[in-house]
C-alpha cells in the first residue's frame, strides 16, 4: 500500500503537534487552527483570496456536521429546564434514590446503563438520556458532573462504540477491510475491550475518587438545579403522572429504535423530537395561560446554551475535518490521487516504514488507529487498520483478527469521542462540563488502556 506524501501531509503533521502542545499548557487553540486552516489552504491553492474563503467554508462545514447534535443538545436543555422548575424531575429520580446511594455506585451503575444503550442506539441518542435523567443523580450520591461525563465518555464511547456488538458497523468496516468475516473481528475484539474497559475505567475511577477524597472542589452543574424550591406542578399526582409518561415515550423511542433499526443521527432526530413535544405538554400545564411565551422562551435559553457550548468548537473542528476528504470539498480536488485524506495518508506511511514481527505490528497497529481519530469520528479510519492488519498478518504468517481488532479499538477510543476534544462535546454539554477539561481526564486512563490493550495483543498474536 503506497502513497505520497505532499507538503499539504507535512503542514497538517506539524499544526497537529503545535496544537497538542498548546493543550497541553491549557492555551486556547482557535486562533492556530484558524490559521493551519489558512495555511493549508495557501499551499494547496496558491491563492489568498481561495485560501481566505476556505476557512469561511471550514467552519460552514463543522457548523453544518455538528448541527444535529447542537440542536438536540439545546432541546434536551430546554426540556429539562422545564421539567425541573415544574418538579417532575424529582418524581423521575425519585425510585433511583434507594439505589445509587454513593458515588461509587452512581460510577459503575451509571456507566453500564450508558453501555447498554450504546450497544443497541450507538453514544449519541444514549447520551442525551442518561445525562439528563442521572446527573441529578449522580450528584445527589457525591459523583460530581465530570465525573458523570467521564463514566458516560468511557463506557459508552469507548467500550460500547469499539466493540458495537449489536449494530456491527464498526466491526464490519473493518473486517471487510482485512478480508476476514465479521464474526472473526468481534471474536478476536473480546479478549481486548475487556482488557480495555476495565483498565481505563478503574484507572479513571481511581483518579477521580482520589480527587474527591481530597475533597477538591468542582465546578458543578447549575443548568438542572432548581433557583427555588417552588414547583410550578403543586400536584403530587400530575408530576408522578408526567414522570411516568416520560419514561414511557423515551421507552417507546427506544423500541422504535430497535424494531426499525434507527441508529445515529435518525435515532437521535427521534429523541430530540420526543424532547419536543415533552417540553410542550409539560410548558401546557405548568404555565397555563403564558405557555406560548415559556416555550419559546425555553427554546431560545436552550439554543444559546447549545451555541455557547459548541461555538468555541467549531474553528477546532474546522481544521480536523480538513484532514479527512472534505478537504477536497472545501479547496478544490487538490490531495494526490488515490488519496484517503491527510491523517489517513499519514497513517499508511508510519506502516510502510517500520520492520515488521508481533511487537512492532501491535503497536504499529495501536499508533495508525490513534492517528486516524484525531479527526474526531473515529470510524473515517478503520478500514485503513484493517487494510494494515492484513498486510502485516501475510508477513508474520497470521494474527489478522486481533491486528484488526487492535487498529479498530485504538481509532474508535481515540477518536469516538473520549480524548478528542471536539468529539467529547455531546456528553461535555449535558453534563455541563468544559469538553477539554473532560478529554484531558480522559487521557491518563485512555493511553494506559491502549498500552497494556497493546501489550496484551502482542502475546495472542
Amino acid at each position: 500500500m503506497n502513497v505520497t506524501l505532499t507538503s499539504l501531509h507535512y503542514i497538517y503533521l506539524m499544526f497537529i503537534i503545535v496544537l497538542i502542545i498548546a493543550m497541553a499548557k491549557k492555551k486556547d487553540i482557535s486562533l492556530l487552527c484558524i490559521l493551519g486552516i489558512f495555511i493549508l489552504g495557501l499551499t494547496a491553492t496558491g491563492s489568498v483570496v481561495k485560501s481566505t474563503m476556505g476557512v469561511f467554508n471550514s467552519f460552514v462545514y463543522a457548523a453544518k456536521e455538528l448541527m444535529p447534535t447542537i440542536f438536540v443538545i439545546s432541546i434536551i436543555t430546554a426540556m429539562s429546564t422545564a421539567m425541573i422548575a415544574s418538579g417532575i424531575n424529582d418524581e423521575i429520580i425519585a425510585p433511583f434514590k434507594g439505589i445509587i446511594k454513593n458515588y461509587w455506585i452512581a460510577y459503575w451503575l451509571i456507566g453500564l446503563i450508558m453501555m447498554v444503550l450504546s450497544w443497541f442506539f450507538w453514544p449519541s441518542p444514549a447520551v442525551v438520556l442518561v445525562g439528563a435523567l442521572f446527573l441529578p443523580i449522580a450528584k445527589k450520591a457525591g459523583l460530581p458532573a465530570i465525573g458523570l461525563a467521564i463514566t458516560m465518555n468511557l463506557f459508552g464511547n469507548g467500550i460500547a462504540l469499539s466493540s458495537d456488538y449489536i449494530i456491527q458497523a464498526a466491526p464490519k468496516l473493518t473486517a471487510d477491510a482485512a478480508g476476514i468475516p465479521v464474526s472473526k473481528v468481534i471474536t478476536a475484539s473480546i479478549p481486548l475491550e475487556i482488557v480495555m474497559g476495565v483498565t481505563t475505567t478503574i484507572v479513571a475511577f481511581y483518579l477521580l475518587r482520589s480527587e474527591i477524597k481530597k475533597g477538591k472542589s468542582f465546578n458543578e452543574n447549575k443548568i438542572y438545579e432548581k433557583t427555588n424550591n417552588v414547583m410550578l406542578i403543586s400536584s403530587k399526582n400530575i408530576r408522578r403522572f408526567f414522570a411516568i409518561l416520560i419514561l414511557v415515550l423515551f421507552a417507546l423511542d427506544i423500541v422504535v429504535m430497535y424494531i426499525y433499526k434507527l441508529q445515529g443521527s435518525d435515532a437521535t432526530a427521534l429523541i430530540g423530537g420526543t424532547a419536543i413535544f415533552i417540553l410542550s405538554l409539560i410548558s401546557l400545564v405548568s404555565y397555563k395561560e403564558k405557555s406560548l411565551e415559556k416555550i419559546t422562551e425555553n427554546l431560545v435559553s436552550g439554543l444559546q446554551f447549545g451555541f455557547k457550548i459548541f461555538g468555541i468548537v467549531i474553528p477546532i473542528a474546522a481544521f480536523f475535518y480538513l484532514g479527512d476528504l472534505p478537504f477536497n470539498d472545501i479547496f478544490g480536488k487538490i490531495l494526490p490521487a488515490g488519496s484517503n485524506g491527510i491523517v489517513n495518508d499519514l497513517g499508511v506511511a508510519l506502516s510502510n516504514s517500520v520492520p515488521l514481527n508481533a511487537v512492532v505490528s501491535s503497536i504499529t497497529l495501536t499508533v495508525v488507529g490513534a492517528i486516524t481519530g484525531l479527526d474526531g469520528s473515529g470510524f473515517s479510519g478503520i478500514s485503513l487498520a484493517g487494510s494494515i492488519a492484513k498486510i502485516f498478518s501475510t508477513a508474520l504468517g497470521g494474527g489478522v483478527d486481533t491486528l484488526t481488532a487492535l487498529g479498530q479499538i485504538a481509532g474508535i477510543w481515540v477518536g469516538g469521542g473520549t480524548i478528542i476534544p471536539w468529539a467529547v462535546i455531546p456528553v461535555a454539554a449535558i453534563c455541563n462540563v468544559d469538553a477539554f477539561e473532560l478529554a484531558k481526564r480522559n487521557i491518563k486512563p485512555v493511553v494506559i488502556g491502549l498500552a497494556v490493550t497493546t501489550i496484551v495483543a502482542m502475546f495472542i498474536i
